[in-house]
């Protein structure tokens, strides 16, 4: 067959300028196609080679679909609904094979569309040139930052990212800057439920946090990353400004002692929340104070109550070495019988790793995640390691 450049139709929603809310029937749309009756055994080898040009390539539209008719046949969608625009040789292909050509509808509707496709047909002309499908995404809540001219269309804006994102169940506009003591920022809901108590897992980590009254940001993923990785296990950390522990957490899971403390008491309690949730007790001690009180009285305080040594975690190499031994002491034992009904003898517990060092009394790192204002913290340094001379 000659190699023919064909068109395939570009489906588009139909245009509702001028909508205050989602009605999902008014996004129905048909395309009217050619489709050749086909049978069975003859469907895929046909569309795959002789009709592989003129078959229709649309993402997510089946191109061969059951026929109305007949369970022995299928229908093989082509690009077009004219069948006189389809070349000759295929024509004459399917005159030679005695199948037939019917028309066919495919039917679209609002779940076919992509948000953006949504947005482009109800929004304003002179709001087209980008459409508001950005967020951010704090567990199930999806956190737009719209600008001014797209106010007056939010509440459709939501609907539409919650429409078109499984994953999302609250939709969320920030209202203000952050700039209060406490970090947080005021916001509306779009749509969805109104449920702030979002859980998200980072490095490893569960966070559980109120986003209404905390501050977290899901773009530092890579920056809380980075840092904690420069900390080594048997290190001391204290973190001034912990928020809901992105740092403190993983550290803590890492093996470094941590001292972690931040104003808001929300955040407060999310931060002790998340010690406990990922079960890092033993390695995070939390508080609810000022950055610069923590910062005074964190080196004499880790100096007068030290962190216990580091304890390695004990590895799977440890692990199979008890085992092994546990499963050599069994076979010594003269009343030990290897068959299939005897079931391995339980293995002792690894033994546990010998302590790295002493115990922790001394901070090697000061976390200050603050950018704007940190500068103002600076004299908090001042003279905290006076005291232990």
């Amino acid at each position: 067959m000659a190699s023919t450049k064909v068109q395939q139709p570009v489906p588009e929603p139909p245009i509702r300028r001028g909508l205050t809310s989602i009605d999902k029937s008014l996004f129905e749309t048909e395309i009217p196609v050619v489709a050749a009756r086909i049978p069975l055994k003859q469907t895929t080898e046909l569309s795959r080679n002789e009709l592989k040009k003129v078959v229709l390539r649309i993402p997510r539209i089946q191109s061969i679909v059951a026929d109305d008719e007949s369970s022995e046949l299928k229908k093989v969608l082509f690009y077009t609904h004219d069948k006189t625009q389809l070349p000759a040789e295929v024509l004459q292909l399917l005159a030679d094979k005695q199948i037939d050509m019917v028309d066919h509808k495919i039917k679209l509707g609002y779940d076919y569309w992509t948000a953006d496709q949504i947005l482009q047909s109800v929004l304003p002309e002179d709001l087209l040139d980008e459409s508001p499908t950005s967020f951010t995404q704090i567990g199930h809540i999806a956190h737009l930052n719209l600008r001014d001219e797209y106010l007056p269309h939010r509440l459709l804006i939501g609907q539409v990212i919650l429409d078109k994102n499984k994953a999302i169940r609250t939709v969320v506009n920030k209202l203000d800057t952050i700039d209060n003591t406490f970090r947080n920022f005021k916001m509306e809901v779009l749509a969805g439920e109104e449920d702030f108590v979002a859980q998200i897992s980072e490095s490893n980590c569960t966070f559980r946090f109120d986003f209404s009254q905390v501050y977290w940001n899901s773009r530092l993923q890579g920056e809380h990353q980075r840092l904690v990785e420069t900390f080594s296990p048997n290190e001391v950390v204290v973190d001034a400004f912990a928020g809901v522990g992105p740092f403190a957490v993983p550290a803590g899971k890492k093996g470094c002692a941590v001292l972690a403390s931040d104003l808001n008491p929300s955040s407060a309690e999310a931060l002790r929340g998340n010690v406990e949730l990922n079960k890092v007790q033993h390695n995070v001690r939390t508080g609810n104070a000022d950055a610069r009180d923590w910062i005074c009285q964190s080196v004499l305080s880790i100096w007068k109550q030290p962190f216990p040594a580091y304890m390695p975690p004990i590895t799977s190499r440890a692990r199979g070495r008890a085992a092994h031994e546990a499963l050599k002491q069994a076979k010594a034992d003269p009343t030990f019988t290897a068959t299939s009904s005897t079931p391995p003898p339980p293995p002792p517990p690894a033994p546990a790793p010998e302590p790295e060092g002493p115990a922790r009394n001394l901070v090697d790192h000061f976390v200050m995640n603050l950018p704007v204002s940190t500068i103002e913290f600076l004299d908090a340094f001042r003279g905290i390691y006076r005291p232990l001379f």
